[in-house]
Order: C-alpha cells, then sequence, then structure tokens
C-alpha cells in the first residue's frame, strides 16, 4: 500500500557516539524523501562527531574514528539537512524518542531554529510494539518476508523502515493511512520537549514530568521558584527543552503584561 501524503515524509535513521541526546553526536544519518507523488530521494553522510567513539558502540554500528576522521562536522551538514526536511512530516524507527530529539539538538547547536509545530512525526517501532513486540529486523523478516542486510547501518535501515510501514497499512486495515493519524497512534505519551522532561496534564497544561516537582504545573513552578529556571538552563538538560521551558516563561510574562 502506498502512503497517502498531503506533503513529503522523511524516514531518517541515525547512527551516534551513544544515547545520551544532551551529550552524544552524530556519526551517520540517512534521509529518504518520499514526495506525495510516490517519487524518492535518498541521502546518506558521513558525519565528523569531533569526539571519540566509544569502543562498545563503534562494535554495533561499525563506524570506526578513523572512516570519520575527514568527515564534515554536522554543523558543516546542518543547513544541507534542514532544507531537505524543512516543511516535511518525519518517520523513523523509535524516531520519537531518540532520533528526533538528537537531531534537533543537533540542529539547535548548529545555530538552526528547527519547530516541530507543523510537523508530525510517525514511529514505525511504536506501531509495531504495539502490534507485535519486535526488533527492526524481526519487523522486516515478519512484514515484508525479507532478511535485512546492513542492519545497524542508516541507509538499509532507512529503507527498511519505509517498507515496513507500507506493509503495516497492507497488513491492518484499522491502520489509517494518513499520516497524522499514524503519527498519533505511534505516539506515547505527549511531551511539550522531545526528551520528556515536560509534558502535558488531561488539561493540555505544561507540567514537568521528572524530579521535586514533577506532575506541577511548570507556570506555577517558575512563578513560586524563579531559581528553578535557572537551574535548569545552567544544568545539563536538552537545548530544546531548555528553549520550551524559555517559551513557557516568556508566554506567563507576555500574559501578565498583556
Amino acid at each position: 500500500m502506498d502512503l497517502k501524503l498531503t506533503k513529503p515524509i522523511c524516514f531518517f535513521d541515525l547512527e551516534t557516539t551513544g544515547t545520551n541526546i544532551s551529550k552524544d553526536r552524530i556519526v551517520e544519518i540517512a534521509v529518504l524523501k518520499v514526495f506525495p507523488n510516490g517519487n524518492k530521494e535518498s541521502h546518506t553522510w558521513l558525519v565528523n562527531p569531533e569526539r571519540e567513539i566509544p569502543a562498545e558502540v563503534i562494535a554495533i554500528h561499525g563506524i570506526t574514528n578513523e572512516k570519520v576522521a575527514n568527515e564534515p562536522t554536522f554543523k558543516e551538514l546542518a543547513q544541507k539537512i534542514h532544507d531537505l526536511i524543512k516543511g516535511c512530516d518525519l518517520g523513523g524507527y523509535n524516531s520519537n524518542r531518540f532520533d528526533i530529539p538528537l537531531l534537533v539538538e543537533e540542529l539547535l547547536r548548529a545555530d538552526i531554529d528547527f519547530e516541530m509545530k507543523n510537523v508530525v512525526a510517525v514511529d514505525v517501532q511504536t506501531i509495531f510494539h504495539k502490534k507485535e513486540q519486535r526488533t527492526l529486523s524481526a519487523a522486516y523478516q515478519f512484514y515484508c518476508g525479507k532478511e535485512l542486510e546492513g542492519a545497524h547501518g542508516a541507509e538499509a535501515d532507512t529503507e527498511a523502515t519505509y517498507e515496513v510501514l507500507k506493509s503495516q497499512l497492507d497488513k491492518y486495515q484499522d491502520l489509517e493511512n494518513d499520516m497524522k493519524w499514524l503519527a498519533d497512534f505511534s505516539s506515547r505519551r505527549k511531551f511539550a520537549d522531545f526528551a520528556g522532561f515536560i509534558s502535558f496534564d488531561k488539561k493540555g497544561k505544561e507540567v514537568f514530568s521528572f524530579g521535586k516537582y514533577k506532575g506541577k504545573h511548570v507556570e506555577q513552578v517558575l512563578e513560586d521558584e524563579p531559581g528553578y529556571f535557572g537551574w535548569i538552563q545552567n544544568a545539563d538538560f536538552p537545548l530544546y527543552t531548555k528553549k520550551v521551558l524559555t517559551a513557557i516563561k516568556l508566554r506567563k510574562l507576555n500574559n501578565k503584561l498583556s
């Protein structure tokens, strides 16, 4: 089944130096852009992370420090990547919890202010886990009847993710071929930031989802404990979390002034 698209969707996959959104860096990125007319374009870049890739991580994806030593840094690639995905919906495998947060962190570090306000994100892993509880290689075998050659290679993983989503739509009649619907279905708990430090209550108000103010309204905490904002801004939180917190603080200030 082909995807019903109202605008392009970019399936992407990252290979990185680790799994810490705030600290780790991208060493490879592949983007498969699918257009509403069914046309596709694919791009893959190796990236110099400007830091050592741990041996245990190299053992997983096979990208060595020597392999990326002469490759461009993410900052050098950032504008090209942003231009490719701007105005598109996003798709990936475990992308809502890892790939999108890390990609946005890298863009912000490169001084590119990427926004998700008008973008939906389809996480194929969440659809898969809700339906079958497996890994990407097993998903590819289960849905497509093929062995995934080159697993943990970004280009192979993006193509497999795209094929799996199309096969999921063929297999499950209750899945709607609509990117907004699939994004809602493949989301877990809704967060204001990507890393999950700020979530929403039942009324759609931002609340902290960690620490001593867990479950407390962000606006109220910032009013009662103004030093908490400064602590988060100076601590090791993701840049996008800090950005969201700043926006909430400014909104509260503007509401007081208006």
